[in-house]
């Protein structure tokens, strides 16, 4: 049986496979190199089980069509399977592995797995020339298959629940992972202070401390084991004391966290049992110990997974497109929020010299080899964990009094900020205090009897916020406007040294007008800091508000129920109504983790003919779609997207337009979408950049008051931009960066995200219809 015959141009048959462990998000990527791949005119193929479906071929190597991938976005585990294989090692299961690509006519491949997985597909690769030359030679191919086949393309996408991949600050399936465990550790949180008690909890990191330290930074741990910086020699000591000082103030339970790679500084295993009988036998503590094992690798991907993997998978396509047969296998990778391609093999060195540093007892370079966001982690960790840390006292003429204020809508992760404020504030020798119930709690009640609304803040007051949502001193979308002078005279009256505002664009707005009022108030001429909270993500001079994650996820959750729903009926379609204000962020980037038909935003706004277009996209899917499973429809529709065509007008003209052929219904989650629990990555994200706030406010507080009012830079708003977290300094940011009427950014990055949700929905571009009635 002879291959078929090469694509023209530069289309390809591109062959996608899972390997090592499965992690959540794998089958996002899977179908997003399959409908990336078919919408650029390529061949998409499935190799099952891995590299066993590599080496034995036939059935497990199966070409894809668009409709083979759908429902996948949402499944965990991985569809397409994954395997060890043995024969994989070796030459002879290499030389069948290329034969069998050859035959079915596959000239470049994309594995999503784990470091070996990559390593073993870009030894495939350089041994590729070879391994067709030894088929000819054994007459298995012609030389014009060799000649035909003589490159091969691979692009690597890292699936690992651990996050031990160098080069990426996110892989697929991590953030899953790790919402596994902090779901697991809120829930022990309960019984352990209802009972005093101490648990000790063992998560998976063989060789890489990422979940274990997340989890503690997430879930506010006593103490945490990691593989990449052992405890020092007299841990068992310094745990004791850390977890007695708690104790002593009040603090009723007691979480350590152990990754199972934990060892101290001679790499001797420390396990759960022996931390369970120090916690016992010296402190006497009534301990126990829970191993979490395979839980954190199951179960759905969250928003976060589903969107990482879909843009790989997108990205991972170009890069196959745009390679030639000398370009280095690349790893496709995210650093903060921006999707890169990197060296495989750089990576992978990368990666592995972690291990052997380990091994050779160098823990300064193992740390040096993860990224700088797992040691800026690391050390938030420590600072806001730790009680009693005298070398980091400031000298008492260089301390603070910094204000603490919420302003706007509650949003997951402002309580984890605030937390991690004061606790740094009482490390530092700051006094934090809080601001209760934004400016207008401040002006009118904070000099109420027998509690005012300006209250210092001490280090148990906030001992488990972090998985708290909402807001715990409260939040108001009040501005200080409202009344200035009140305010100038609570910031004079109670000695505000620096402000630290956490909240949305009303928060925004308030920092404005703080910073314009300091020609008049004096009060206000000091340092500002503002953590964009909220979960449109419309605050100029950041792509990433904290609180959008935990609403995406709650979106999402949402969703899932409203598509099972709408598949069970088989046919009917349900339009959403999303929160987002002006911004169509959360709206893009839910379509983008749900599989939404399409998504209507404010940017974009809607029109007759765009509704003619997807009216006519929805009858031919459904007609397509007579008797198949999981042939549910949703689209996703902004609550500001068009004050004519409501989500429930939408809904009707679709149900019209149907003829009895499918339903259509509309959903409005409303408040939901604020989200309950915070996610861990609004929980990690709030902590780490409201550690760097506090650090630019105690910073800029050494200036002079007229200082600060000559150079403006001193009033800021911290934000992550492509891949690196910067500081706007405010005046800039209002001037260039804001679209004040829409109260959103001028420029919004995730704005060409919106082309790839059009794409792989299948939804029709307007070029490719009939203007009048939306046919194709």
């Amino acid at each position: 049986m002879a291959p078929p015959s090469p694509l023209p141009g530069k289309k390809r048959r591109i062959g996608v496979m899972t390997s090592g462990g499965d992690a959540p998000g794998m089958n996002g990527a899977v179908r997003a190199v399959v409908r990336m791949s078919i919408s650029m005119g390529c061949e998409a193929y499935a190799i099952y089980e891995g590299y066993e479906g590599l080496v034995q071929g036939g059935n497990l190597i199966k070409k894809m069509d668009w409709d083979d991938v759908r429902g996948y976005l949402s499944e965990g585990g991985t569809l397409i399977g994954t395997a060890r294989c043995k024969a994989f090692m070796e030459r002879p299961g290499r030389l069948q592995a290329a034969k069998n690509m050859v035959m079915a006519g596959i000239d470049a491949l994309i594995i999503c797995g784990g470091d070996g997985s990559l390593t073993g597909a870009d030894k495939f690769r350089k041994e590729w020339p070879g391994l067709l030359k030894e088929l000819v030679d054994k007459k298995e191919l012609t030389t014009m298959q060799q000649k035909t086949y003589e490159h091969l393309n691979i692009v690597g996408l890292v699936g690992s629940i651990d996050n031990d991949m160098s080069s990426t600050d996110a892989t697929i399936g991590c953030y899953s992972s790790l919402a596994r465990i902090c779901e697991a550790i809120d829930c022990i949180d309960a019984t352990a202070q209802s009972h005093q008690r101490a648990f000790v909890i063992e998560v998976m990191g063989r060789h890489c401390g990422w979940l274990a330290l997340m989890a503690g930074v997430s879930t506010s741990a006593d103490f945490i084991f990691i593989p990449e910086k052992p405890p020092s020699e007299n841990w068992e000591e310094e745990m004791c004391t850390i977890i007695k000082r708690h104790r002593e103030m009040g603090k009723r339970k007691t979480i350590v966290i152990v990754a199972e790679g934990a060892h101290d500084l001679g790499l001797n295993k420390v396990t759960p049992t022996r931390v369970k009988d120090l916690l016992s036998n010296v402190l006497k503590l009534d301990t126990r110990i829970t191993t979490l094992g395979h839980v954190q690798r199951g179960g759905r991907p969250c928003a976060y997974d589903r969107m990482l993997s879909t843009l790989q998978g997108v990205e991972a396509v170009r890069a196959v497109l745009s390679a030639t047969p000398d370009t280095p296998s690349p790893v496709v990778c995210v650093i903060e929020n921006k999707i890169v391609r990197k060296p495989l093999l750089k990576a992978v060195e990368d990666t592995l010299e972690v291990a052997k540093a380990i091994e050779a007892k160098d823990f300064a370079r193992a740390m040096h080899l993860r990224d700088a966001e797992f040691a800026e982690y690391r050390n938030a960790y420590i600072t806001t964990t730790a009680t009693n840390q005298p070398e980091k006292r400031l000298p008492k003429d260089k301390q603070l009094r910094i204000g603490i204020i919420h302003v706007g809508a509650p949003a997951g992760g402002m309580n984890a900020a605030t937390r991690a404020a004061v606790a740094y504030c009482l490390t530092r020798g700051h006094t934090p205090v809080a601001l209760h119930n934004g400016f207008p709690g401040l002006c009118r009640h904070h000099d109420d009897q027998p509690v005012g609304s300006v209250r210092e803040m001490s280090w148990l007051d906030v001992e488990g916020w972090v998985s708290k949502g909402g807001s715990e001193i409260g939040t108001n979308r009040a501005l200080p406007s409202d009344d200035m002078p009140k305010t100038a005279w609570c910031f004079e009256n109670y000695r505000i040294d620096a402000l630290f505002i956490v909240g949305g664009f009303e928060a925004f707005t308030a920092v404005s007008e703080l910073r314009k009022a300091r020609t008049e108030y004096a009060a206000f001429r000091i340092p500002i800091a503002l953590l964009p909270a909220t979960i449109s993500n419309n605050v100029p001079g950041t792509e990433y508000s904290i609180g959008s994650d935990t609403c995406l996820n709650a979106l999402v959750d949402y969703c899932d129920a409203i598509k099972q729903s709408a598949s069970a009926s088989r046919r009917r379609c349900f339009v959403v109504e999303t929160q987002g204000g002006k911004s169509g962020y959360v709206a893009t980037i839910a379509g983008l983790s749900i599989g939404a038909t399409a998504v209507y935003t404010p940017e974009e706004g809607i029109n007759i003919k765009m509704l003619a277009r997807d009216i006519e996209h929805l009858r031919a899917s459904f007609a397509k779609d007579r008797g198949q499973s999981k042939a549910g429809k949703l689209i996703l529709r902004n609550e500001h997207a068009s004050e004519t065509y409501t989500t429930e007008v939408i809904a009707n003209m679709i149900k019209e337009e149907a003829k009895g052929r499918f339903e259509s219904r509309h959903a409005i989650p409303g408040h939901v979408q604020q989200g309950g629990t915070p996610s861990p990555m609004d929980r990690c994200r709030a902590i780490r950049l409201a550690v760097r706030c506090i650090e630019f406010l105690e910073e800029s507080g050494a200036k002079l008051k007229e200082e600060a009012v000559a150079d403006g830079t001193d009033a800021v708003v911290i934000g992550i931009k492509g891949a690196s977290v910067v500081f706007g300094p405010m005046e800039k940011v209002e001037k260039e960066e804001t679209n004040w009427k829409d109260r959103r950014p001028k420029d919004e990055s995730w704005l060409q995200l919106k082309t790839i949700v059009d794409t792989l929905s299948g939804r029709p571009r307007p070029e490719d219809c009939c203007e009048s009635c939306g046919r194709r």
